[in-house]
């Protein structure tokens, strides 16, 4: 496998498991009123929005510690999914980009777009959440083991900001850490930080290169946040798996899967599908 080949297949299987994960704030105080499921723009909880995993690295506690090469551009335009009980919701576009800054600097952004679901209690169309960010690679050796860390803005659409109290800011601030280990054609990845809401996450996962075009990938991840105002505890827990296929040394193609597990209607269970495609676009001194 060349190594530009290897660099999209690593992208696309971390994007396999950032897929999965719903958007991080509320997306406005009406969303799923009338409804016993919560739709995962309503979430208060930081999970990850969909994303183009290590390229791009918007939320990197489902990410690995691995940087674009300088020069170096990814962009992810995807699609998700969320079935709750009774509600559902689509994401798309959801786009993701990212460039490489320096051997351990790169930059991010995620800008996500919900489709509306036409009922008026269903989620209202419009941009969702977005992210500004930036990777910083605080261990990258030759062991194979790397940590890095991801500052990131959050900044809220405008039906998150009307699910804020008064006078509470749009603009959010994240810390998640991450690490990796790879082994052969074997990556083993954790993440955890916290938000400026006081909201945790932490998560974890597995991905393998089965063939030089094919990588799988799982991954568990939760969030949880004290009891707010009004005494309501969250708390979220997923399960997910994917694959992706390299149908180019520059572009790769991802589908996936996803499950809550021990997480009630309000925080938003159900079953997240998604699938999207991946460009790497390299420096032409450094294409192979």
């Amino acid at each position: 496998m060349t190594a530009t080949v290897r660099r999209v297949s690593q992208a696309t299987a971390c994007a396999v498991a950032l897929a999965l994960a719903p958007p991080v704030q509320a997306q406005g105080k009406s969303a799923g009123k009338g409804h016993k499921s919560s739709p995962p723009s309503s979430s208060a909880l930081p999970v990850a929005a969909a994303g183009s995993g290590s390229s791009a690295s918007p939320l990197s506690w489902l990410d690995d510690a691995s940087l674009l090469s300088p020069g170096s551009m990814s962009l992810t335009v995807s699609a998700v999914r969320w079935s709750g009980t009774d509600l559902a919701e689509t994401d798309f576009p959801v786009l993701n980009a990212a460039v490489g800054l320096t051997p351990r600097v790169q930059i991010g952004v995620s800008i996500p777009r919900i489709i509306g679901s036409g009922e008026a209690a269903g989620p209202a169309s419009g941009f969702g959440t977005s992210y500004l960010s930036g990777k910083v690679a605080l261990l990258s050796g030759e062991s194979g083991v790397k940590v890095a860390v991801s500052p990131m803005v959050e900044i809220l659409g405008e039906g998150a900001v009307q699910a804020l109290p008064a006078g509470e800011s749009r603009l959010q601030f994240g810390v998640p850490i991450s690490l990796e280990i790879a082994q052969g054609p074997a990556r083993v990845f954790a993440s955890t930080g916290v938000f400026s809401r006081g909201a945790w996450f932490a998560g974890g996962g597995a991905g393998v290169q089965a063939s030089p075009r094919v990588g799988v990938s799982a991954s568990f991840t939760r969030a949880w946040a004290s009891a707010d105002s009004s005494g309501v505890t969250r708390d979220r827990r997923e399960l997910s798996g994917g694959v992706s296929y390299s149908a180019t040394p520059r572009m790769a193609v991802y589908g996936s899967l996803g499950r809550t597990i021990a997480t009630t209607d309000e925080n938003g269970a159900g079953t997240t599908v998604a699938g999207g495609v991946t460009f790497l676009l390299e420096p032409a001194g450094r294409r192979r």
